[in-house]
């Protein structure tokens, strides 16, 4: 048995609570654990200067903060300049959201998604993934019932998970302790019907094996369909 008294092939408790804040279109608190992360979508008219004009889609992005008192130290806030793991988080968090949309069924919008962790216990990045899902869909239905969108952008569910070995160990959703000490660290991303959006593995010590990364695999995507039903 694990720290929170759970199998291997187990979530930590997973919770979404919607309409968390008053002023966004979609909000969300995902707590996963004891991590927390608030995720919000905000809509606005017009599309990132990079896009021409005749460019037919519509774009989504994503922010994503680590909160100072968000973990045991105090961390300080990134003000001018983002650090690279910030940076890193924010795309995968932007590009998985990406790949569940038809982003030409939401022209003239750019919709950003913003992720702020203010409990940090592992898998804060698989967390701001389900919690901005949850956040663009309450999102979209607003804009379709004030017909500012003709017709629902989103394709499926998608849902993102930690997983990793762990004392030689296939383990699901790492909190932080097991997280820091795995000899294997993996974030996945999948739709609901399975398809591949990420599937980061890397080896922290000595490489793995093929069927060690099935295993990950296949324990992932168990996680990610009862996440899914927690919608």
């Amino acid at each position: 048995m694990r720290k929170e008294c759970r199998e291997n092939n187990q979530t930590r408790e997973i919770k979404f609570t919607k309409n968390y804040t008053k002023h966004a279109l979609g909000s969300v608190l995902a707590e996963f654990g004891d991590t927390k992360v608030i995720t919000t979508a905000s809509v606005e008219t017009g599309k990132p200067k990079w896009m021409t004009k005749d460019d037919p889609r519509g774009w989504l992005t994503a922010e994503y903060s680590l909160l100072p008192s968000s973990t045991s130290t105090r961390c300080q806030r990134e003000r001018t300049k983002i650090s690279g793991r910030t940076q890193e988080i924010q795309r995968l968090i932007g590009r998985s959201l990406r790949a569940c949309v038809d982003l030409e069924k939401m022209p003239d919008l750019t919709i950003t998604i913003d992720a702020d962790v203010i409990q940090a216990d592992g898998g804060t990045r698989t967390a701001s993934i389900c919690g901005g899902f949850v956040a663009l869909s309450d999102a979209v239905e607003k804009l379709l019932a004030d017909g500012i969108l003709k017709e629902n952008p989103i394709i499926e569910p998608i849902g993102a998970i930690s997983a990793g070995i762990v004392d030689g160990e296939v383990r699901l959703d790492l909190n932080y302790e097991e997280d820091s000490h795995a000899q294997v660290d993996s974030n996945i991303v999948l739709t609901k019907s399975g398809k591949i959006i990420e599937f980061q593995t890397t080896a922290e010590g000595e490489p793995y094996n093929f069927d060690q990364m099935i295993e990950i695999f296949n324990t992932a995507q168990k996680g990610i369909s009862e996440i899914i039903e927690k919608y």
